[in-house]
């Protein structure tokens, strides 16, 4: 007759279960994997941003988004402004910025934003013919001026003469500086300066390329001197 032995008196009550390779208390929470708890969890996510986006969307009006936001703006005040030779109603805070109202209520994005202090000369516009910084004034302060951005300086589809030399001379790199330069340069070609590259230089200080292409820069702006 075959003996029997008595399990061992520490052996724990589970013994002659199957052991798993892989430590429940670290890869399962009981029945729910771990994978499962991740992959629901990431859904309930992605559903949470999901919905008031398309909500968001569905209840916007199509046409002048930006118009009609600036309506109900809090103290805002009729301006016109007159951009490239067409007048723009608008309806804006007293301290909404020329930049501001070109890129957010126009949506004319090629006047772009730098430092916002006035210092990189990236937001170069021209006003009544002079260049300025759009960031460092309000565009209540502009109603009916003649207003010119980077999207009206060609005329008839044809170039203007510093856009032309700035393909001719590859005078950009990243591009976000350009509008502004492009801009202070053709200003600059009715400005009484001298005709040496360090007068352009010393003309343009108030623009700023980060990826250094001023060589570049310079001799587009005085080809487009020398052409005028």
């Amino acid at each position: 007759m075959k003996k029997t032995c008595d399990p061992p008196l520490n052996a724990p009550p589970e013994m002659d279960a199957p052991v798993s390779d892989k430590p429940s208390s670290f890869f399962s929470f009981g029945k729910f994997s771990r994978r499962a708890f991740l992959t629901q969890l990431g859904a309930a996510g992605l559903a949470a941003t999901t919905v008031p986006l398309v909500h968001a969307v569905t209840e916007t009006p199509a046409q002048d988004t930006a118009d009609t936001a600036s309506e109900v703006a809090p103290g805002a005040v009729p301006v016109t402004l007159r951009v490239n030779g067409k007048d723009h109603r608008l309806m804006l805070e007293p301290r909404v910025t020329l930049l501001d109202a070109l890129r957010e209520n126009l949506q004319m994005f090629g006047t772009k934003k730098g430092c916002d202090h006035g210092q990189c000369g990236a937001c170069t516009v021209h006003v009544n013919g002079r260049r300025m910084n759009s960031c460092l004034t309000f565009a209540v302060m502009h109603q009916m001026d003649e207003i010119t951005t980077i999207e009206g300086l060609e005329r008839d589809g044809v170039l203007h003469p510093v856009q032309q030399a700035f393909l001719d001379h590859d005078g950009f790199q990243c591009g976000y500086c350009t509008p502004g330069q492009i801009m202070s340069g053709a200003a600059l070609l009715k400005e009484p300066i001298g005709p040496s590259d360090d007068d352009v230089r010393a003309a343009m200080s108030g623009n700023i390329c980060r990826c250094g292409a001023y060589k570049n820069i310079v001799a587009a702006i005085q080809q487009a001197r020398h052409s005028a």
